[in-house]
């Protein structure tokens, strides 16, 4: 795993030369909602510090199993979608929930992070794409609930999130060139400082790079060691 970290971190490094970013600037999700404790263990043993879930449930698992071990227990972020009646779960545990994918969601996520007297970084999930299979705010709807979502209290707007399509290079260029666009516009004209862009998986993290990228969240590419990373 430690080698395959090194070809990854090679490529993020390619990627920021190729558009004149630094690298520093790029944090690895590293995706771990396939695998054991142990497996996280053994990424953090090569070297990753920051992981990602997809389900509430199992974030809170994956937390309480490496606590009682005895270790050394890293962040955890949520990834995947997010019911308003699963928001107590993941409260005060996930250290940036990155699937806030409504205005309705946005505020439950407040009303009871406010009762609890905390606040919790958010991202604002974004369906760039627009397709049918894909959750999140539509970028005009998100545009509209910027004033509303900048005066939520109980949340802090880190940044956007979104998906591209599966296995379309061109594609996942332009959804993440929008993502980019939108924060520029949300910022710009709504106020809503939204400085991080999560985007870009296993398939298509250097490109996502390359448009601006400040999360990637990787799954198969690190805990598969079977899966073939491709060149650039």
């Amino acid at each position: 795993m430690t080698t395959r970290r090194k070809a990854i971190l090679a490529r993020v490094r390619a990627a920021c030369e190729r558009v004149g970013r630094d690298e520093s600037d790029v944090s690895i999700v590293a995706v771990s909602k396939t695998v054991d404790v142990a497996a996280v263990r053994a990424a953090m043993d090569a070297g990753y510090r920051r992981f990602g879930e997809n389900r509430p449930q199992e974030l809170a698992r994956k937390l309480e199993a490496l606590a009682a071990d005895g270790g050394e227990v890293p962040p955890f972020d949520l990834i995947g979608n997010l019911q308003r009646n699963k928001v107590n779960l993941v409260l005060g545990k996930a250290q940036l929930i990155q699937s806030v994918s409504s205005l309705a969601l946005a505020e439950a996520v407040s009303s009871r992070a406010e009762a609890r007297g905390i606040v919790q970084p958010v991202l604002f999930e974004v369906n760039v794409s627009g397709e049918a299979t894909k959750g999140g705010f539509a970028p005009l709807e998100l545009e509209q609930a910027a004033e509303r979502l900048v005066e939520l209290p109980g949340i802090e707007p880190r940044g956007l999130m979104t998906m591209a399509p599966a296995h379309a290079p061109d594609l996942a260029r332009q959804t993440f060139k929008g993502l980019r666009e939108l924060r520029a516009t949300l910022i710009d004209q709504c106020g809503l400082q939204v400085p991080e862009l999560s985007c870009g998986m296993s398939d298509d993290f250097t490109i996502a790079i390359e448009e601006g990228s400040t999360i990637v969240r990787l799954g198969r590419v690190v805990f598969d060691q079977g899966y073939e990373l491709a060149g650039d």
